[in-house]
């Protein structure tokens, strides 16, 4: 496997990866123009038995649809989330630029493509709703994370040590960027209407933001007299990100748009039941297993996944739990998601020849 990046050489996370790394930037837009891929795609492109696309809307995809095409070897394109309507609705204005490039080259790049492969059944059904003009053959791949390997109890130890008033606590835990998209606003609102009815329960918002919409809900959970029961921990990575997850009771994530949710998938991994709102794209399959709760990204549907949870008995928590682990191994094992990308692969159809 070889690597062809928009990066500028020396980029920081190339270190992750044992693959050869052609780096063709940097570029000087978000659309990532880089003169220098074409010529090396017409050169290389032969050599490989498949190419694989990721993302939409940058230079990459077009460049691999011009020169792979012709060279008739088959390319794949993982669209991440990036033709979801939530978009559309969300940022009209840039919907209808991504409408000026879509016809002549977007649409092409994905109705010759081997496969355009989708993280979940969620993605695959709302990828055709934001442009009429839409061809791909669909495939769901799956995505996921290897199993957590480090020592639940060291993990647990480490993350209480960095943050020991919440020892003895029953904790929520919400871990991601705070930003209106993910309804971090909902979580605090829905945290203040259960909050004193349930005064063994802690909320700990774990995550990056941007300062001036964070120090608003900081601002919201004084005012309802929790700020003594919600922790800002800020980033966690590591040990301590795992640790959160061995310590938390439950995951909450009532976002807006969640394409996939890599934290929603290890905190099942982990062994924590999750409660997300059905703009989680995976919803169905959690739903499905009973490995969480599932409800609409408003107001009351925050509210209704808080109180649910806080009124099942500690036996059912358990056995959701459990559900979770199971549920994880069955879907999001990213084993499981190679072995299908690899059946994918092996069908080597050809690019078509359209014009």
């Amino acid at each position: 496997m070889e690597i062809a990046t928009l990066d500028a050489p020396g980029s920081v996370w190339f270190d992750r990866f044992e693959a050869r790394i052609h780096a063709f930037g940097p570029v000087r837009s978000t659309y990532g123009y880089a003169p220098g891929l074409r010529p090396w795609l017409r050169e290389r492109a032969r050599d490989f038995d498949a190419i694989i696309v990721n993302g939409l809307w940058q230079y990459h995809g077009l460049a691999t649809w011009l020169e792979a095409r012709p060279a008739g070897v088959p390319y794949y394109v993982f669209t991440h989330g990036m033709l979801d309507p939530w978009f559309k609705r969300r940022y009209p204005l840039k919907h209808l630029k991504k409408w000026l490039y879509w016809p002549w080259a977007e649409y092409r790049v994905l109705r010759d493509a081997s496969a355009v492969l989708f993280t979940c059944e969620g993605e695959r059904r709302l990828a055709s709703r934001s442009f009429w003009l839409y061809r791909a053959r669909e495939r769901v791949v799956g995505y996921g994370i290897e199993p957590p390997g480090g020592d639940p109890e060291a993990e647990r130890a480490a993350f209480l040590a960095k943050f020991p008033a919440l020892a003895g606590r029953r904790l929520l835990l919400y871990l991601g960027r705070i930003h209106p998209k993910k309804g971090a606003d909902l979580l605090i609102g829905a945290f203040a209407a259960i909050a004193h009815s349930d005064p063994s329960v802690d909320l700990v918002m774990a995550g990056p933001g941007d300062p001036r919409w964070t120090a608003g809900l900081r601002a919201k959970a004084e005012r309802s007299g929790l700020a003594g029961r919600i922790a800002w921990t800020g980033m966690l990575s590591g040990e301590l990100k795992w640790g959160a997850f061995r310590c938390a009771e439950a995951f909450v994530l009532p976002s807006h748009q969640e394409n996939f949710g890599i934290a929603v998938v290890e905190a099942m991994a982990s062994g924590v039941p999750v409660l997300i709102s059905n703009q989680v794209n995976i919803w169905r399959e959690i739903d499905a297993a009973r490995a969480g709760l599932v409800a609409a990204d408003d107001a009351d549907g925050a509210r209704s996944l808080l109180e649910t949870w806080t009124k099942l008995a500690p036996v059912e928590r358990a056995a959701m739990g459990q559900r979770a682990i199971d549920c994880f191994r069955s879907h999001f094992n990213i084993n499981s998601v190679a072995s299908r990308l690899r059946e994918i692969l092996s069908e080597r159809r050809t690019v078509p020849a359209s014009a």
